[in-house]
């Protein structure tokens, strides 16, 4: 089931980026607004560092060739400004938010996905970023496909 309300979602592509190119060099800068929900989606060759705000509950990403294939990085920035005991609240929050993020990502970008299907299969790799070991993890999240909210395929 969906959690992402498509009417809550901004779209915004930067100079040197379309709907569907490039994929190498396209960056990804989610945030979001505590107050009204809203999801703001900046697509561009730099990530938006302007987006970002001192909480840093941003999600960051980026596409990456290997091979013949490609795959999806995502960066989460789990230590905050507060320290160990925020972070393991950090971390819960971010692996709870996440797929909503990922359906966010998919749905602003359907239409490079349309351009490019394969993208659809490429794996999805997260790393959470800590300097405490316990939440300084790299995991994979699956595919798109599981995130695409216009398809009737979904998990």
């Amino acid at each position: 089931m969906s959690r992402l309300n498509p009417e809550k979602l901004s779209v915004e592509f930067r100079a040197g980026v379309t709907a569907v190119e490039p994929i190498i060099k396209r960056r990804y800068t989610l945030t979001h607004s505590d107050i009204t929900a809203e999801l703001f989606l900046t697509i561009g060759l730099t990530y938006a560092y302007d987006k970002i705000n001192a909480m840093r509950d941003e999600v960051l990403g980026e596409w990456m060739r290997h091979g013949t294939s490609y795959a999806y990085y995502a960066y989460l920035y789990v230590d905050g400004q507060f320290g160990p005991f925020v972070a393991g609240i950090r971390d819960k929050v971010f692996r709870r938010e996440l797929p909503l993020a990922l359906e966010a990502i998919r749905y602003g970008d359907r239409k490079l996905f349309k351009a490019h299907p394969e993208l659809d299969n490429a794996p999805i790799v997260v790393y959470f970023m800590s300097s405490i070991p316990q939440y300084n993890k790299v995991e994979n999240w699956g595919t798109f496909s599981n995130y695409d909210i216009t398809s009737s395929n979904r998990c």
